[in-house]
């Protein structure tokens, strides 16, 4: 299973903000829209991505207050990315080992999408519950064994 996979599926619906975009701004898109990630774009290029996790970064050094910055003061400026033929496993690979929980999905300079770990998740778990179906199926349809004949001897 590639990305594009998981991207036919999740639909390709994005939340773009630009660096210059207030804080305060992009934490109540983030909640309308229920999304743990912005993709940060500027002049048509990705420069960047806001997670929950630089919010969370952010309200404990200013005493729970998002304040008046700028995405461009918080955000991940060097996001970890992957095409949309990565495999799968790669992709879970790289979010384990980095630590990430969103990858924006590149194809040549072009902001695909971007896909989660709970997207990862629900593809794994849904391939294998259909490769369990096609083996029970598999199972159901097995030929009986026919009795091994005996052979009449002298």
């Amino acid at each position: 299973m590639r990305v594009s996979d998981i991207l036919k599926v999740k639909g390709n619906t994005l939340f773009t903000v630009t660096p210059d975009t207030a804080l305060t701004e992009a934490v109540d898109a983030m909640a309308e829209h229920d999304i743990g990630s912005l993709v940060v774009m500027e002049y048509g290029d990705l420069v960047g991505m806001l997670t929950f996790r630089e919010i969370i970064l952010t309200l404990s050094r200013n005493g729970g207050s998002v304040g008046t910055s700028t995405i461009r003061k918080i955000m991940d400026d060097h996001p970890l990315t992957c095409t949309p033929e990565t495999d799968v496993n790669e992709v879970r690979r790289m979010m384990l080992e980095h630590h990430v929980r969103y990858l924006p999905v590149l194809e040549s300079r072009t902001l695909m999408g971007v896909i989660s770990f709970y997207d990862v998740a629900k593809a794994v778990v849904e391939e294998q519950g259909f490769e369990n179906r096609m083996l029970k199926a598999y199972i159901r349809d097995w030929p009986e064994e026919q009795e091994p004949q005996q052979q009449s001897g002298h």
